[in-house]
């Protein structure tokens, strides 16, 4: 039965590049898309870029143009890396739209008829040098459910949770570095209270969820009323101002996800289609792509909307995770954090289609680029054992082509045609990884047949041509069936088997039936093998130019402390420092600055320290944090008791600011 998908990766932001991390989504979309057009299927893939926000305002303020100048420049480049990545849109719009706009105050309408829109006035975070409220994520501060240091304001990306921006500990505008005020706005909200049976039933009943997201949803936000959703912003805003509400704006994840449904209508008018087949017929599918960071928002917010828009809800919202690198976060201090663009001054764009197939299961695991596998896996998998079936059978069949009938083979075509079911079921759980390793099982078979039968020996014997004819028409079949099977991954290599044996290579149903009886083209180069040094080159950090180095500019925090005079690599571990936990913090009686610290290091060891910093920090605030100690300072005694060691904190005019580790970081956990 032909099925109706309407398929969707979340909207790449206009203000930055395309980058590795990003790909890990738009591949694994394409090759699910590619999959079911491949099974015959009317799908249809639609993207766009999320255009609105201060960021972009900021950063064209920045360079002296418009946010539309920008926002165009970066549409042009992100169209330009994902099609060199083979990612096969059929549209790419922009939330910046007159489509966008429409279809937005459409949803905006039927919610203010529903009675679901509500205006307060609430105390909003106000950065007083930029003259201006500060969106949630351009506040950074310390997480007021875990206190992990360095997280957004609106959710913690150590714990999971969600909070309002003034909930932050130590807020801080990330444009100009203060501490923001407290101000009331006027702000339009969403209330979702109303909508909750309606979200729970569909996230928990519909199996449009995997399990561990229906669960999260359950355990920490539909285990209590919902909150009202915040979704205006006031001026100055990029974005679509408010329809009768002069000097506010939509949120920028109000009308962000609204994208997809706009760049619906506008391939639609281009191609002839009615929109309502795609987004509100109950025969067609929407799945979403996404990553585990805005799962929130599609989950709870967007269907909110589409309810009350009267829009179809997604059968499938699936979930993946992030990406690492060598086991650590991406960094462009280290050189891990690659543009799409500069990978490819490097590599070859199938490999890592490939490479991410490997390793992307149905669940929400993070996927973890190594490096020495990556060149493993590229070189043994596809050079080595499935572009090796060609290459060593290929060349004696030019003149002959294919036998007229297909030989006995022991059952390999049938038992490769046989694990098709199989294989799609894969790919249709988004489980590539299994598909991709059934599928090398039929390379090893294959590989294994043509090493039994030897083809460069039987064509030293005359009288073994027909042999030699059938033993390649075997090996260049089961390259074909694996051919088809890898489509949806490797959309370039297959074109190039396709051109081999002349075969459309369009349809999943071709790896049932043997080709026979048909030339065979001469076989060309299909694919180099990765070198080891080129990925590693690709990962080193940058370094700019002489030319490019800005003249230093006076520090003025470095006028009031010099730089102290250099020391050696033996003088600095000297010094022991450790992450600590701090277990009990409390003021000391008679000191004006000291509080008194109860730091744990692991297990039950404990050490008792007075830290001057009671003028930055309440007691409270401490408990739970974690803190860099210098574990092998001298213990001093003091009159209100002995401090064994001191916490480390930065800070200049009598400024204090707690030095804290990266998330993950454990307490006993030595600086290296």
């Amino acid at each position: 039965m032909t099925r109706q998908i309407l398929v969707t990766s979340a909207l790449p932001y206009a203000n930055g590049h395309i980058h590795l991390g990003h790909l890990v989504e738009y591949l694994q979309t394409d090759i699910f898309v590619r999959f079911q057009r491949l099974r015959g299927h009317r799908v249809a893939y639609m993207c766009a870029d999320d255009t609105h926000g201060t960021a972009i305002m900021i950063r064209a303020e920045k360079e002296g143009r418009t946010p539309e100048a920008l926002i165009a420049e970066m549409s042009e480049a992100h169209q330009r890396d994902f099609a060199a990545f083979g990612v096969s849109f059929d549209h790419y719009g922009s939330t910046n739209s007159d489509a966008n706009r429409q279809v937005a105050g459409g949803i905006w309408q039927k919610l203010v008829e529903q009675g679901l829109v509500v205006e307060r006035a609430v105390p909003r975070l106000f950065d007083a040098e930029k003259g201006m409220f500060l969106a949630d994520r351009f506040v950074k501060g310390t997480c007021p459910r875990c206190k992990t240091p360095d997280q957004y304001g609106d959710a913690c990306e150590a714990c999971g949770s969600t909070y309002p921006a003034t909930e932050l500990i130590e807020p801080r505008s990330v444009f100009s570095g203060s501490a923001p005020q407290l101000k009331d706005s006027k702000q339009f909200f969403v209330r979702l209270e109303p909508l909750q049976q309606k979200l729970t039933e569909w996230t928990q009943q519909s199996g449009a969820l995997q399990p561990e997201v229906a669960n999260y949803l359950k355990g920490h936000f539909l285990d209590k009323p919902l909150q009202d959703w915040d979704v205006s912003r006031p001026k100055p805003y990029f974005g679509f101002e408010i329809p009768g509400q002069p000097g506010n704006f939509w949120y920028v994840w109000f009308d962000a996800p609204i994208g997809y449904i706009a760049s619906t209508v506008e391939w639609c008018a281009k191609t002839g289609q009615d929109v309502d087949q795609w987004w509100r017929n109950p025969d067609c599918e929407v799945v979403h792509f996404l990553g585990k960071d805005i799962t929130y928002f599609h989950t709870l917010f967007w269907p909110a909307m589409l309810h009350c828009g009267g829009y179809s809800l997604p059968k499938r919202v699936h979930i993946h995770g992030f990406l690492k690198v060598n086991g650590e976060k991406m960094s462009k201090s280290r050189g891990t954090f690659v543009n799409a663009r500069r990978y490819l001054d490097f590599l070859e764009p199938e490999w890592l289609r490939y490479y991410y197939a490997s390793k992307l299961g149905p669940k929400i695991d993070d996927l973890d680029f190594q490096t020495e596998e990556f060149v493993g896996k590229v070189n043994s998998d596809l050079v080595g054992r499935v572009v090796n079936l060609a290459s060593r059978s290929a060349k004696f069949v030019e003149q002959t082509g294919l036998s007229a009938s297909y030989p006995d083979d022991g059952g390999l075509f049938a038992r490769a045609a046989a694990m098709a079911e199989t294989i799609a079921a894969c790919y249709e759980a988004c489980d590539f990884r299994e598909a991709t390793r059934l599928v090398m099982t039929l390379c090893d078979a294959a590989n294994e047949y043509v090493e039994q039968k030897a083809p460069w020996t039987l064509k030293k014997d005359p009288t073994k041509a027909r042999e030699l004819q059938d033993v390649c028409t075997v090996v260049l079949n089961l390259f074909h069936q694996i051919m088809v099977y890898l489509t949806p991954v490797l959309p370039g290599l297959s074109a190039k088997a396709g051109a081999l044996l002349g075969s459309a290579m369009d349809y999943w149903s071709l790896a049932q039936q043997p080709l026979v009886g048909r030339p065979v083209a001469k076989f060309t180069h299909m694919m180099a093998r990765v070198e080891a040094a080129r990925v590693s080159e690709m990962f080193t950090p940058e370094e700019p130019t002489p030319a490019s180095i800005p003249a230093a500019a006076p520090s003025p925090t470095l006028e009031k402390e010099p730089l102290q005079p250099d020391i050696t690599i033996d003088d600095f571990l000297k010094v022991d420092l450790r992450v600590a936990e701090v277990l009990e913090a409390k003021a000391v009686e008679g000191a004006d600055k000291l509080l008194q610290l109860t730091l744990g290091l692991g297990g039950d060891v404990r050490r008792n320290v007075f830290a001057g910093i009671k003028k930055a920090y309440q007691p409270e605030q401490l408990v739970g944090r974690l803190v860099l100690y210098v574990a092998n300072l001298a213990p001093r005694k003091m009159k209100f008791g002995v401090s064994a060691g001191m916490v480390a904190a930065a800070g200049t005019d009598g400024e204090v600011y707690l030095m804290s580790p990266d998330s993950g970081a454990k307490p006993g956990q030595r600086l290296h």
